[in-house]
């Protein structure tokens, strides 16, 4: 007999339970136990928990205090609807799964990507106060800049003696990785806003959707696999920049 768990109030409670057992101690090590066809279940479910945790807080903002979303008002203006899926819903969750997520296992391609992808987040955001997915004249500086460090990254991570010491440090301290992983995609997203005093006083709030995210695509990522979060963010912001679409005032 074929079962639907996604039909079952109690399974959403089990995930629940195992993401929750997650972020209070997280492991480093893959889930061995659960087929592919079950990952992918608890893989919806959970994503389906985040949209509705989502919905609630983006509800809740509306009401209390709601800036305007700086990066999704100029990519909208700078795109057509095919192209800011493409950008919006494609690109950027690629991006930033390699940047915040693909290195929670350690390797030294994984982490040399992610480095690179940080290269480019600080040089966009901080150093040029450009757009991720702004092609201006600072563009392929950044772009030259980031694969410049990616290589030097990967060479200095595959010595031999590196290689290992940065291993047991990953197994050894994994849990402060799965944090600052977390808290830095979740905080890094105060640049979609005006870096006003006040923003920065309800970064925490503001950024809590993401935090969200973070916990529960650090988890997948870790027990079942890289491809897992990945769609799951693909499909949550394709999601999002669908709903812009309707002619709602």
């Amino acid at each position: 007999m074929i079962s639907y768990p996604l039909i079952k109030p109690k399974y959403y409670w089990s995930l629940i339970n195992d993401l929750s057992t997650f972020i209070v101690s997280p492991k480093y090590k893959t889930v061995q136990e659960k087929s592919k066809r079950n990952k992918v279940y608890d893989t919806i479910g959970l994503f389906l928990i985040k949209v509705v945790f989502s919905v609630v807080v983006a509800s809740l903002l509306q009401f209390i205090y709601d800036p305007e979303n700086l990066t999704s008002t100029s990519m909208a203006e700078r795109f057509s609807p095919l192209l800011l899926l493409l950008v919006g819903g494609i690109v950027l969750p690629l991006f930033e799964e390699i940047t915040f997520r693909l290195s929670l296992k350690f390797n030294p391609s994984y982490l040399a990507l992610t480095t690179g992808g940080f290269t480019y987040y600080i040089l966009t955001k901080a150093v040029f106060k450009s757009r991720l997915s702004l092609v201006d004249d600072t563009f392929w500086y950044r772009v030259i800049s980031t694969i410049i460090i990616v290589l030097i990254a990967y060479v200095v991570c595959s010595r031999k003696t590196v290689n290992v010491n940065a291993q047991r440090f990953w197994e050894r301290h994994f849990r402060m990785i799965y944090y600052l992983s977390c808290l830095s995609f979740a905080w890094l997203h105060i640049f979609n806003f005006e870096l006003s005093l006040v923003n920065l006083l309800w970064m925490p709030i503001l950024t809590l959707p993401q935090l969200f995210s973070a916990t529960i695509a650090g988890y997948t990522r870790v027990a079942f696999g890289f491809q897992y979060p990945l769609l799951v963010h693909m499909i949550t912001n394709i999601f999002f920049l669908s709903l812009t679409f309707l002619p709602f005032d």
